[in-house]
């Protein structure tokens, strides 16, 4: 009996040293992520950061189909011709299953048109391009993040509330801009359909003259200002418009503005009062929301930004479809994705066979200044599937099967 006790004994230690190597005894299962990481480091290292802390994770749990889940990075230096070379090489030379990533929508649009023509499955990580699932919407693409679409409709639904009636905004000139402007003017006026919109400004991205922009916004005297800038150019404008008194007795609505990329370069100079979209980590209680922000200072000792979010949920989404697929091959796995539900940081997530949209929401708030720097304050999670049009509406606007 001892003996036998002993031997069993024996056998399960074996098994138990043995199993991390039989488990990955297999090939890796590669992924192919292309990103802007020189061009657009501030926000594209959070975001690699959160997609490895998501991949060690899985990994360690056992990977996917008894796999280990690896990433390989490129850099397109935020040049859409290199995007594509670079997803051609990924695709042809190392044999990766899929490709994900891109910030900037002009390169997303890119690379999803050339998923497309290759056939093989890109799950826009972070660009919010309405086009991506609309208009150039395809089959082997699919968007992560809540769209510029939703995004917009969420501040337009707290403009409605405002008071305010006329209307200016001020947008980059390139896709990401023009559809948020686009929709917040739709969303808007099904709102409050006496609003008005009493000006437009236009800059070119990475290039505003932030001067003369709050110069003409302050002629056209609006009560409410829609501001979609970003990066560098949200500084600026921010800059420019505190010091000659553009946001003084305004209501100022800001597309992405609380994210801590943006808002945390501002320091003390960061807007108060703006209705923003953004990622109120250092409030967040929910438990799933709480265990990734714990987990991810724990890890890199530092705190997340809305990238690290994106880049977490990224992996979960990858690997909750490749399990559903029970299958690398490019048609199981994009079947996959269609209709998938998985839990994340921010609750429960459906990508959307209907346009491939995935319900992720948004947080939305207000600014405030505390201890010197930016925050968000007042602020609540808007699920995403309370701010897309119809299935009718998204069938008119996505090109007939697709």
């Amino acid at each position: 009996m001892v003996r036998h006790i002993v031997a069993r004994l024996f056998i399960t230690c074996i098994t138990l040293i043995l199993l991390p190597f039989s488990v990955f005894s297999q090939e890796p299962i590669k992924i192919g992520e292309i990103n802007h990481y020189k061009r657009m480091a501030a926000f594209a290292g959070p975001y690699k950061l959160g997609l490895e802390l998501a991949a060690e994770e899985v990994n360690a749990a056992g990977g996917v189909l008894g796999r280990p889940l690896e990433f390989i990075f490129r850099d397109d230096q935020g040049e859409p011709g290199e995007a594509i070379k670079i997803a051609e090489e990924l695709i042809t030379s190392e044999g990766v299953v899929m490709i994900t990533g891109t910030i900037l929508s002009n390169i997303g649009l890119a690379i999803s048109s050339h998923a497309a023509e290759k056939q093989y499955v890109y799950l826009a990580a972070e660009p919010l391009a309405d086009s991506i699932v609309w208009a150039s919407g395809n089959k082997y693409t699919f968007r992560l993040r809540a769209s510029t679409y939703m995004q917009a409709a969420m501040l337009a639904e707290q403009a409605a509330q405002s008071g305010a009636v006329t209307y200016a905004t001020i947008a980059p000139n390139y896709a990401y801009g023009k559809d948020a402007v686009a929709a917040f003017k739709k969303n808007l006026l099904s709102l409050q359909p006496e609003a008005k919109f009493v000006a437009e400004q236009w800059p070119a991205l990475f290039k505003i003259d932030a001067g003369a922009e709050v110069q003409a916004l302050e002629r056209a005297k609006p009560d409410a200002i829609y501001n979609v800038t970003f990066g560098p150019d949200l500084a600026k404008f921010v800059r420019e418009g505190t010091d000659r008194g553009l946001f003084v007795n305004r209501t100022v609505l800001g597309l992405l503005s609380g994210e801590p990329e943006y808002l945390d370069p501002l320091g003390d100079e960061a807007p108060e009062g703006w209705i923003v979209t953004g990622y109120p980590w250092y409030d967040i209680t929910a438990t799933a929301g709480k265990a990734f922000v714990d987990a991810y200072q724990a890890r890199w000792d530092d705190y997340p930004r809305i990238g690290s979010l994106v880049g977490y949920m990224t992996v979960q989404s990858i690997a909750a479809a490749l399990e559903r697929a029970g299958s690398t091959e490019t048609e199981a796995l994009r079947d996959a994705f269609e209709d998938l539900i998985l839990d994340t940081p921010v609750g429960s997530i459906t990508f959307r066979s209907i346009d491939h949209q995935s319900t992720a929401g948004a947080y939305v708030g207000r600014t405030a200044l505390q201890d010197g720097r930016g925050i968000m304050v007042d602020w609540s999670y808007k699920d995403g599937a309370d701010y897309l049009p119809s299935d009718a509406e998204v069938m008119k606007l996505r090109p007939a099967g697709q």
